[in-house]
């Protein structure tokens, strides 16, 4: 027997119940217009080649005096922290009394194909630091480094300790070589620099082919098909298709800083050993002797529990503090959950050492 009761006039039913409903849900996505983004008012206080530096209007009079910086990763588009309203991690830490600053990497091109790790953090980043501190007539900021932005913020940190009073690090890959990591088994043995001198810079196309070929069933197939279910009504419809704007809002990668990624971080596992180089500094974590907030996402698929979590075994400081959040790798921006728990566990924390 079938464990299913499904006779053929149930399947037609169903069959026709979502005809109906992928029709109605046409109408509603012709309907939407420009899909909008953003929850948060800024202003962009320095620009350099492909960079903007944004910061945000505080919501609070008087907010912390130390600002924060947020460094995101450079293969996705930072405005996933600031998606929408009731759907922000920034106008969370904002409603918490932080003054909020964010790197936008921008769109690389051709031109910008020789970057390397060394012109991103100690190029970039620092001058963004510079800049940040001389706007809040301060000597030290706060980092919160997100994904590949915060295994950057630690190779920052580990080099320039003096200009960082606090580091907050979310699902961030440390140990690149734990067993569950799909995406580093996936690159270690690709031959990185033939494919760099071959295509010069990664496409965003070819780095979001490999990022959803980890759950090729659910982020291909099923999530089209429950899809239709949302398209009724049309904030449902919004919210998806904001999620679907960022997922394919994917910026080219600079051939040179991503090989170096790469190779040293997921096909050397390098950062753990203290033999990541970047221009002609060693990068070596116990440099890290600041306060260290570590999240990560019990359900993440993209940065596992293991790779994050192993980062208390390498940093210096003897006030470090992890944070695991029940969701996944998105959702410990955009969720209602992550909203209620993350911005104010942020700023209690920030606020303990102030």
């Amino acid at each position: 027997m079938f464990p299913f009761n499904i006779t053929p006039d149930s399947a037609l039913k169903e069959i026709q119940e979502f005809g109906n409903k992928l029709g109605e849900g046409m109408q509603t996505l012709t309907e939407l217009g420009e899909i909008p983004v953003g929850a948060s008012e800024f202003e962009v206080v320095y620009h350099e080649d492909k960079l903007t530096l944004n910061h945000y209007k505080p919501l609070v009079k008087n907010p912390n005096k130390t600002p924060i910086l947020i460094i995101y990763a450079l293969v996705n588009r930072p405005y996933m922290t600031d998606l929408q309203k009731g759907r922000s991690l920034i106008e969370g830490l904002l409603k918490n009394g932080q003054d909020v600053y964010l790197i936008d990497w921008g769109y690389p091109d051709a031109a910008d194909r020789y970057l390397s790790l060394d012109d991103y953090i100690n190029g970039y980043i620092d001058n963004c630091v510079d800049n940040v501190c001389d706007r809040a007539g301060v000597d030290k900021l706060n980092i919160l480094g997100v994904c590949q932005g915060g295994t950057l913020s630690l190779c920052y940190t580990s080099l320039h300790t003096h200009k960082v009073n606090n580091l907050i690090t979310t699902v961030t890959p440390v140990d690149f070589h734990t067993k569950d990591d799909q995406l580093s088994h996936m690159v270690r043995n690709v031959d990185i620099d033939l494919l760099v001198d071959t295509v010069g810079n990664i496409s965003g196309d070819m780095m979001n082919t490999t990022f959803l070929s980890l759950k090729p069933f659910r982020l291909n197939g099923q999530k089209y098909l429950d899809m239709v279910n949302l398209l009724g009504d049309e904030d449902s419809a919004l919210n998806f298709m904001r999620m679907e704007k960022w997922i394919f809002d994917s910026p080219d990668q600079a051939g040179q800083a991503y090989k170096e990624f790469i190779s040293q971080f997921y096909q050397q596992n390098k950062l753990i050993k203290s033999e990541v180089m970047v221009g002609e500094h060693r990068i070596d974590l116990k440099n890290i002797t600041v306060p260290v907030l570590n999240i990560f996402a019990k359900d993440d698929h993209l940065v596992p529990v293991a790779a994050s979590k192993a980062l208390e075994k390498y940093v210096g400081t003897d006030d470090y503090t992890p944070l695991e959040f029940p969701g996944g790798h998105i959702g410990i921006f955009v969720s209602g959950k992550a909203q209620k728990m993350i911005p104010p566990t942020v700023a209690e924390w920030l606020t303990e050492r102030s």
